[in-house]
Protein backbone atom coordinates (compact mmCIF):
# COMPACT_ATOMS: atom_id res chain seq x y z
CA UNK A 1 0.00 0.00 0.00
CA UNK A 2 1.03 3.81 -0.79
CA UNK A 3 -0.02 6.35 1.72
CA UNK A 4 -2.13 8.93 0.32
CA UNK A 5 -2.75 12.58 0.82
CA UNK A 6 -6.52 11.57 2.26
CA UNK A 7 -4.74 9.24 5.21
CA UNK A 8 -2.80 12.24 6.22
CA UNK A 9 -5.79 14.80 6.34
CA UNK A 10 -7.54 12.12 7.86
CA UNK A 11 -4.80 12.02 10.43
CA UNK A 12 -4.51 15.48 11.18
CA UNK A 13 -8.28 15.76 12.01
CA UNK A 14 -7.66 12.71 14.47
CA UNK A 15 -4.96 14.05 15.99
CA UNK A 16 -5.83 17.78 16.32
CA UNK A 17 -7.20 17.83 20.05
CA UNK A 18 -3.98 16.30 21.38
CA UNK A 19 -0.92 17.94 18.97
CA UNK A 20 0.00 21.18 19.03
CA UNK A 21 -0.15 22.84 15.49
CA UNK A 22 3.12 24.70 16.21
CA UNK A 23 4.57 27.58 15.29
CA UNK A 24 6.14 28.10 11.54
CA UNK A 25 7.75 31.38 11.33
CA UNK A 26 10.59 33.30 9.18
CA UNK A 27 13.94 33.01 10.70
CA UNK A 28 15.28 36.80 9.74
CA UNK A 29 18.97 35.87 10.75
CA UNK A 30 18.94 32.47 8.73
CA UNK A 31 17.12 34.23 5.74
CA UNK A 32 20.19 37.24 5.96
CA UNK A 33 22.76 34.71 5.66
CA UNK A 34 21.32 32.48 3.14
CA UNK A 35 20.18 35.41 1.28
CA UNK A 36 16.69 33.70 0.54
CA UNK A 37 13.48 33.61 2.96
CA UNK A 38 14.02 30.67 5.17
CA UNK A 39 10.63 29.25 7.45
CA UNK A 40 11.33 27.21 10.52
CA UNK A 41 8.60 24.75 12.14
CA UNK A 42 9.08 24.56 15.97
CA UNK A 43 8.56 20.44 16.30
CA UNK A 44 10.39 20.80 19.61
CA UNK A 45 7.40 22.80 21.21
CA UNK A 46 5.20 19.59 21.38
CA UNK A 47 4.59 17.72 24.68
CA UNK A 48 7.51 15.49 24.11
CA UNK A 49 9.70 18.25 22.02
CA UNK A 50 9.27 15.85 18.77
CA UNK A 51 7.03 15.46 15.86
CA UNK A 52 7.15 11.84 16.73
CA UNK A 53 3.75 12.72 18.54
CA UNK A 54 2.18 12.97 15.33
CA UNK A 55 2.06 9.58 14.46
CA UNK A 56 2.63 8.07 17.65
CA UNK A 57 -0.76 9.47 18.51
CA UNK A 58 -2.40 8.56 15.25
CA UNK A 59 -1.02 4.77 15.24
CA UNK A 60 -2.60 4.44 18.80
CA UNK A 61 -5.98 6.43 18.32
CA UNK A 62 -6.62 4.10 15.28
CA UNK A 63 -5.51 0.60 17.38
CA UNK A 64 -8.23 1.66 19.71
CA UNK A 65 -10.74 2.63 17.59
CA UNK A 66 -9.65 -1.17 16.40
CA UNK A 67 -10.41 -2.78 19.61
CA UNK A 68 -6.75 -3.29 20.15
CA UNK A 69 -6.69 -2.61 23.78
CA UNK A 70 -4.65 -5.67 25.32
CA UNK A 71 -1.38 -3.70 24.91
CA UNK A 72 1.16 -2.53 22.42
CA UNK A 73 4.48 -2.64 22.02
CA UNK A 74 6.89 -0.49 20.41
CA UNK A 75 10.94 -0.68 19.31
CA UNK A 76 13.24 2.57 19.38
CA UNK A 77 16.62 4.21 19.73
CA UNK A 78 14.83 8.14 19.91
CA UNK A 79 11.86 10.13 20.61
CA UNK A 80 9.17 7.64 19.44
CA UNK A 81 9.78 5.57 22.25
CA UNK A 82 9.27 9.11 24.62
CA UNK A 83 5.92 9.97 22.49
CA UNK A 84 4.27 6.35 21.99
CA UNK A 85 5.09 5.53 25.90
CA UNK A 86 3.15 9.03 26.50
CA UNK A 87 -0.17 8.92 24.25
CA UNK A 88 -0.24 5.72 25.60
CA UNK A 89 -0.57 6.50 29.16
CA UNK A 90 -3.17 9.01 28.21
CA UNK A 91 -5.30 6.63 26.34
CA UNK A 92 -4.87 4.13 29.10
CA UNK A 93 -3.26 1.18 26.60
CA UNK A 94 -1.03 -0.97 27.97
CA UNK A 95 2.68 -0.11 26.62
CA UNK A 96 5.73 -2.09 26.08
CA UNK A 97 9.32 -0.01 24.55
CA UNK A 98 11.95 -2.30 24.18
CA UNK A 99 14.48 0.05 23.70
CA UNK A 100 18.94 -0.79 22.68
CA UNK A 101 21.35 -1.18 25.20
CA UNK A 102 22.83 1.92 25.00
CA UNK A 103 19.82 3.99 24.86
CA UNK A 104 20.66 7.02 26.90
CA UNK A 105 19.84 7.17 30.69
CA UNK A 106 18.20 10.48 30.58
CA UNK A 107 15.73 8.89 27.67
CA UNK A 108 14.85 5.77 29.70
CA UNK A 109 14.04 7.71 32.06
CA UNK A 110 11.69 10.16 30.66
CA UNK A 111 9.84 6.89 28.68
CA UNK A 112 9.74 5.13 31.93
CA UNK A 113 8.04 8.33 33.51
CA UNK A 114 4.98 7.55 31.26
CA UNK A 115 4.19 4.37 32.99
CA UNK A 116 5.73 2.23 29.96
CA UNK A 117 7.16 -0.92 30.48
CA UNK A 118 10.64 -0.37 29.10
CA UNK A 119 13.18 -3.76 28.08
CA UNK A 120 16.81 -2.71 26.98
CA UNK A 121 17.69 -5.31 24.19
CA UNK A 122 20.24 -5.23 21.58
CA UNK A 123 22.72 -3.03 19.80
CA UNK A 124 20.84 -2.18 17.01
CA UNK A 125 17.05 -1.30 15.80
CA UNK A 126 17.09 -4.67 13.78
CA UNK A 127 17.70 -6.81 16.64
CA UNK A 128 15.55 -4.56 19.05
CA UNK A 129 12.86 -5.18 16.30
CA UNK A 130 13.57 -8.71 16.51
CA UNK A 131 12.72 -9.15 20.20
CA UNK A 132 9.89 -7.03 20.28
CA UNK A 133 8.23 -9.27 17.56
CA UNK A 134 8.91 -12.37 19.76
CA UNK A 135 7.55 -10.74 22.83
CA UNK A 136 4.53 -9.80 21.07
CA UNK A 137 3.76 -13.08 19.90
CA UNK A 138 4.74 -14.34 23.29
CA UNK A 139 2.24 -11.62 25.32
CA UNK A 140 -0.75 -11.26 22.43
CA UNK A 141 0.04 -7.44 22.03
CA UNK A 142 0.40 -5.12 18.77
CA UNK A 143 3.61 -4.81 17.21
CA UNK A 144 3.74 -1.23 16.55
CA UNK A 145 6.97 -0.46 13.98
CA UNK A 146 8.25 2.97 14.10
CA UNK A 147 8.90 4.36 10.44
CA UNK A 148 7.62 0.95 8.40
CA UNK A 149 3.66 1.78 8.95
CA UNK A 150 1.64 4.20 6.82
CA UNK A 151 -0.88 4.96 10.01
CA UNK A 152 2.98 6.41 11.21
CA UNK A 153 3.98 7.89 8.24
CA UNK A 154 0.20 9.77 8.08
CA UNK A 155 0.84 11.15 11.44
CA UNK A 156 4.31 12.63 10.31
CA UNK A 157 2.81 14.17 7.20
CA UNK A 158 0.35 16.38 8.92
CA UNK A 159 3.62 18.62 9.48
CA UNK A 160 3.24 19.44 5.55
CA UNK A 161 -0.42 20.39 5.64
CA UNK A 162 0.14 23.01 8.63
CA UNK A 163 3.34 24.49 6.70
CA UNK A 164 1.52 25.25 3.10
CA UNK A 165 -1.63 25.96 5.21
CA UNK A 166 0.48 29.40 6.81
CA UNK A 167 2.68 29.55 3.59
CA UNK A 168 0.46 28.54 0.58
CA UNK A 169 3.89 29.71 -2.12
CA UNK A 170 6.50 27.81 -0.25
CA UNK A 171 9.01 26.74 -3.10
CA UNK A 172 11.17 24.08 -1.39
CA UNK A 173 10.97 22.13 2.40
CA UNK A 174 14.15 20.80 4.00
CA UNK A 175 13.81 18.15 5.80
CA UNK A 176 16.53 16.10 7.70
CA UNK A 177 16.76 11.85 7.55
CA UNK A 178 17.01 9.43 9.62
CA UNK A 179 14.76 6.64 9.23
CA UNK A 180 12.90 8.76 6.36
CA UNK A 181 10.18 8.72 7.58
CA UNK A 182 9.48 12.18 7.58
CA UNK A 183 10.89 13.71 4.95
CA UNK A 184 8.40 10.34 2.66
CA UNK A 185 5.36 11.65 4.81
CA UNK A 186 6.67 15.49 3.95
CA UNK A 187 6.81 14.92 0.54
CA UNK A 188 3.65 12.84 0.40
CA UNK A 189 1.60 15.64 0.84
CA UNK A 190 3.16 18.52 0.02
CA UNK A 191 3.69 16.97 -3.43
CA UNK A 192 0.21 16.28 -3.82
CA UNK A 193 -1.04 19.84 -2.80
CA UNK A 194 1.47 22.16 -4.61
CA UNK A 195 3.47 19.62 -7.36
CA UNK A 196 6.03 22.09 -8.51
CA UNK A 197 7.38 22.27 -4.71
CA UNK A 198 11.25 20.93 -3.92
CA UNK A 199 11.76 18.47 -1.80
CA UNK A 200 15.32 18.52 -0.37
CA UNK A 201 16.57 15.61 2.16
CA UNK A 202 19.52 16.86 4.50
CA UNK A 203 21.53 13.43 6.34
CA UNK A 204 24.58 14.19 8.70
CA UNK A 205 28.08 12.60 7.15
CA UNK A 206 28.44 9.42 9.15
CA UNK A 207 24.94 8.27 8.23
CA UNK A 208 24.28 8.76 4.92
CA UNK A 209 22.13 5.46 4.37
CA UNK A 210 19.62 7.33 1.86
CA UNK A 211 21.89 9.19 -0.07
CA UNK A 212 23.92 5.95 -0.47
CA UNK A 213 20.81 4.15 -1.49
CA UNK A 214 19.66 6.22 -4.09
CA UNK A 215 23.43 6.44 -6.10
CA UNK A 216 24.90 3.08 -4.82
CA UNK A 217 27.45 4.39 -2.16
CA UNK A 218 28.33 3.20 0.94
CA UNK A 219 30.20 5.96 2.79
CA UNK A 220 28.63 5.07 5.93
CA UNK A 221 31.44 5.35 8.74
CA UNK A 222 29.14 5.86 11.99
CA UNK A 223 30.13 7.13 15.33
CA UNK A 224 28.64 9.99 17.52
CA UNK A 225 26.95 12.83 16.04
CA UNK A 226 25.24 16.16 17.47
CA UNK A 227 22.14 14.39 15.24
CA UNK A 228 21.52 11.62 17.02
CA UNK A 229 17.78 11.68 16.30
CA UNK A 230 18.60 11.02 12.28
CA UNK A 231 21.95 8.58 12.95
CA UNK A 232 20.44 5.84 11.01
CA UNK A 233 22.18 3.14 9.13
CA UNK A 234 19.44 1.67 7.12
CA UNK A 235 15.89 3.93 6.03
CA UNK A 236 12.92 2.21 6.02
CA UNK A 237 11.41 0.31 2.96
CA UNK A 238 8.67 2.03 2.52
CA UNK A 239 10.10 5.15 3.13
CA UNK A 240 12.87 4.81 1.10
CA UNK A 241 10.40 4.01 -1.94
CA UNK A 242 8.73 7.18 -1.21
CA UNK A 243 12.28 9.09 -1.32
CA UNK A 244 13.03 7.62 -4.78
CA UNK A 245 9.80 8.59 -6.60
CA UNK A 246 9.45 12.02 -4.89
CA UNK A 247 11.98 13.71 -3.18
CA UNK A 248 14.02 16.23 -5.61
CA UNK A 249 17.69 15.38 -3.65
CA UNK A 250 19.15 14.33 -0.55
CA UNK A 251 22.44 16.52 0.91
CA UNK A 252 25.32 15.06 2.90
CA UNK A 253 26.38 18.05 5.47
CA UNK A 254 29.27 18.08 7.84
CA UNK A 255 29.05 17.49 11.47
CA UNK A 256 30.60 21.32 12.25
CA UNK A 257 28.04 22.53 9.94
CA UNK A 258 25.41 20.87 12.13
CA UNK A 259 27.18 22.39 15.33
Amino acid sequence: MTLTLTQIQDAAKRIASATINTRFEKSFTLSEIAGTEIYLKFENFQFTASFKDRGALNKLLLLREQGSGQGVIAMSASNHAKSFAYHAQRLQIPATIVMLKNTPNVKVEDTKNFCARIILHGRTLDEAAQHARELAAAENLVFVHPFNDLDIMAGQGTVALEMLRAEPDLDTIVVPIGDGVLIAAVATAARALRPQIRIIGVEVEAYPSVHGALHAHDRYTGGSTIAEGIAVKQPGESTLEVIRRLVDDVLIVKEEAIE
